[in-house]
This record gives structure tokens, sequence and C-alpha cells, in this order.
């Protein structure tokens, strides 16, 4: 059932979700969460129907807000607002509400949603595209126990990898980190099944791409050794290589379907690890609303990398490498003392000076681990 309105409120669609809701025969609320699209006009048909999949296995409110400031100084004076309340139908068990939020509404959409929220359920946020600089610290983040963004969207993937580091705060998430579940997956299982010492890794993807700079860091956090990230054609992510004293593990996909995991000792097994749908990657994010926290110190460990300071940047082409900071360089040696005669008095001049404490060595670099925990 679809009902519009026009110059609507807030409080007009509630009661338009309650009539809604009776005239298709579920009047009780069986919803989990309320989930918020901050979109544009033409981004939230795709983003919409992502959440609509999503929302089968998770039953959800979903409420999409569309920002239409307008471009006249006569448009962006004006405040109004158009909704959409759809329930039943392609929305399942859920409800659906477009909020079409025009002139100066655009930039107060906090007091748009508020009053839509479920009651005593937790609130999802998700940006397709144009996420906030601190998703944290806008108005509807605030309302939110996750928010999710996607640096796959922007400009500068990698550079927003770095902002996003910078920003975080738990409840934090991103869809670059969440296409690479299951490559982690895979690679841990590897792992457990080889217990090796592991040397260095190399991560083959596309330019640009979040998702393998998101692995590169994850490897070198998880296993403190050098991770080289090579450039591929794609799609995505190809390759990831562990190189271990018994011989070289290697997950290969190339044709962005069906991978290879080859292990030393061991026959060449195939691999489902296609390219997942967006609803896929949005149910995931739905199934725990708790802090990734591993999805934090993997963002964390290369920021100040990711931004140029040190070597795990790839944005044209070429490698990188993500690795712990190079050994503090050795201390200069020290000249020879003064020497005497034998038999001869000492005296000030060439009095043997007191033993010295042995230079400190330089710091060990990070020892190889063979598990992921």
């Amino acid at each position: 059932m679809n009902i519009d309105l026009t110059d609507t409120t807030s409080s007009r669609i509630n009661s338009a979700l309650v009539q809604a809701r009776r005239a298709t025969g579920t009047p009780a609320v069986g919803m989990v969460l309320t989930l918020v699209i901050v979109t544009d006009e033409g981004n939230h048909y795709d983003a919409l129907k992502a959440a609509s999949e999503a929302s089968k296995e998770h039953p959800s409110r979903i409420l999409v807000v569309i920002k239409r400031p307008g471009r006249s100084p006569r448009d962006r004076k004006m405040a109004r607002m158009d909704a959409e309340v759809r329930v039943g139908g392609e929305t399942g068990t859920g409800e659906t509400v477009l909020l079409r939020l025009h002139g100066e509404l655009a930039n107060h959409a906090y007091s748009v949603v508020l009053p839509l929220l479920l009651p005593d359920a937790p609130v999802v946020v998700w940006w397709p595209e144009d996420a906030p600089e601190h998703p944290a610290k806008d108005l509807l983040g605030q309302l939110a126990q996750r928010r999710i963004t996607d640096a796959q969207a922007t400009e500068d993937p990698v550079a927003t990898l770095g902002l996003r580091a910078e920003t975080y705060t738990p409840g934090d998430t991103d869809l670059a980190w969440t296409r690479i579940t299951p490559w982690r997956s895979v690679l841990a299982a590897a792992l457990d099944q080889k217990h090796s010492k592991i040397t260095s890794a190399v991560v083959e993807g596309e330019a640009y791409n979040p998702s393998s700079e998101l692995l590169a860091l994850w490897l070198a956090e998880r296993l403190r050794v050098p991770v080289d990230r090579q450039i591929s054609e794609g799609p995505g992510l190809t390759a990831v290589r562990l190189e271990t004293a018994d011989g070289v593990i290697c997950l290969d996909r190339a044709d962005g379907a069906l991978a290879e995991l080859a292990m030393p000792g061991q026959p060449d097994r195939h691999v489902a690890l296609q390219r997942r749908e967006m609803s896929e990657l949005i149910a995931e994010e739905l199934r725990r609303l708790d802090p990734d926290e591993m999805y934090a110190i993997s963002v964390k460990y290369g920021v100040n990398k990711l931004n140029g300071g040190g070597t795990a940047s790839a944005g044209g082409g070429g490698t990188a490498t993500a690795t712990a900071e190079a050994p503090a360089p050795p201390a200069p040696p020290r000249p020879p003392l003064p020497t005497r005669d034998p038999g001869s008095a000492p005296s000030p001049t060439n009095t043997p000076a007191p033993p010295q404490a042995p230079a400190q060595s330089p710091a060990a670099p990070f020892g190889a681990l063979s598990t992921f925990g």
C-alpha cells in the first residue's frame, strides 16, 4: 500500500503509517530497527532497493532522507516536506518512508527523522555517497548505534580511509571493510590448517581500491610482517600471497567470482569468492550493532601511511608497502682510546677512559605471527 503526502509533517506521516498497517491487516509492529538512508534524488533508488532486500532478513522501518535544497534563492528559502509511505508488497514485513526535504528544511533533517524512529529500537544511519567528514558528529549520526559509510563511492578512496581513521568513533564502519569479510575468513582458515612462520605478504587489487588497502593493513597489523600492495587490472581484489617457511599460500581470484587457494603440500582447491551485491553488504552490517573493533584497529594502523607519511599509499600504480616503522640506525663507532708505553705511569693525557656502556641496539622489527588472533 502506498500513500502520497504533499507538504506534510512528521505527525501526519505517523498517522499514515498506522492507517497503512491497519489496511494491510498487520497492526502489530514487528520491526527490529530503524534504517535511515541519507542520499539524493539520483542515488536513492539503488540504495532503497538494497535496503529493501536486506530488510527481508532484518525487518525494519526504512527512512529515506532525500535532500532537495533547490538552486534558486527562492527555492532555498522555502521549507516543505513531501513523503511517500509504503507498507506491504515489496517492503515485506517492514515499512518504507521516502522523505523529500525541500529548501531550508534540507538542513534540518534531524528534526524530521526523530519523531519517526521506532521506539526502543536500534538506529542505523547509512550514507551511500557524500558522507560527512565526521559521521558521529552529524546530527543524524548522533541518533545511531551504527554509522555506515562507503569509501569506494568517493573521489579519493584512500584519502577517505585516512579521514575515517582520524574521525573514528565506536559504531563507525565502512562498506570497504565489509567487502573483505570473505577474504579474511578464507585466509584465517588457511593459516589454521598451515602452522608455519610467515615472512611477508602481497595484496593485489585495482588502483584506488579501499578494500585492497584495508586488507593489506589488516594483514600487516595481525601478522606484523611487510605487506606489499600491488596494482592489478581487477576487478576489485584479485590475489593475496603469504610467504611462509614452507612455501607460498596463494588465494587468487582473477574473474571476480571463483578463487583458487594454493597451499604447500596440499592440492589446489576452488573457493566461492564472488563479489557481493550491495544488499548483502548491508544485511551483514545489520547483523551486529556493537562496535567493530577489528575495523578500528586496521584502519587506524595505516592512517599515517595512507596519507603519505609512510609507504602504504598506492594511488596511481606500482607497489606500496605497509610495515612497521624502520628500526633506528645504529650508533656511530667511537674513536679509539689513546695508548701509552708499557710501564709508564699514567698521566691525565693517556689515562684510559672508564668503560662505557655498549650502545643500545636498534629496535628489532616486528616478528612474524603464524595466527591472526
